[in-house]
């Protein structure tokens, strides 16, 4: 059975939490005397941003009301990100749990970080998150693996495909 609209953005969430736990396994993997180097560093930071970007859209939404202090973070530790995840996620999964199908096709206006104003859609935003946290994460492993970690495998098709016997010849 093909899922609704919304019902595929709940499962790529699903799939999005999954990644960044093993994101987060990624960089502890990471040796103790390689978390001071500026690859290990910036790969939390980029994480964080990923947080702070769907923090800044539940905002914009109108389903949060607290603005994210910077949108680009610095300085963050693995555990304040951890944390910051979780209430990420748990904020996320409130909102996507009350979407509908005719939400998704509703466009709000809101103001870019440039100052200008736009409108979107919130389907396509919600499309536009997904590729923000694909492009970073790729981004992530390869700051981790420069840092002596192992990276995390974050692929779709890992989270999704579901193993079978082999054929028989």
């Amino acid at each position: 059975m093909t899922p609704n609209r919304v019902e595929q953005y709940r499962r790529w969430f699903e799939y999005e939490k999954d990644s960044h736990r093993k994101v987060l396994a990624s960089l502890e993997s990471v040796p103790q005397d390689q978390r001071a180097s500026a690859s290990f560093h910036k790969a939390l930071d980029i994480m964080d941003h990923i947080i702070a970007a769907r923090r800044m859209w539940l905002f914009r939404f109108g389903a949060a009301t607290e603005r994210p202090a910077n949108l680009f973070p610095s300085g963050v530790t693995l555990d304040d990100l951890a944390g910051n995840l979780k209430t990420m996620e748990i904020d996320w999964t409130t909102y996507l749990e009350g979407l509908t199908d005719a939400a998704l096709d509703r466009a709000f206006e809101y103001k870019s970080l440039d100052a200008g104003w736009f409108r979107s859609v919130i389907g396509d935003i919600l499309s536009q998150l997904f590729g923000h946290s694909l492009y970073h994460r790729g981004q992530i492993a390869s700051l981790v693996k420069a840092a002596g970690g192992e990276p995390a495998a974050t692929d779709f098709v890992y989270w999704s495909r579901e193993p079978i016997p082999p054929p028989s010849s």
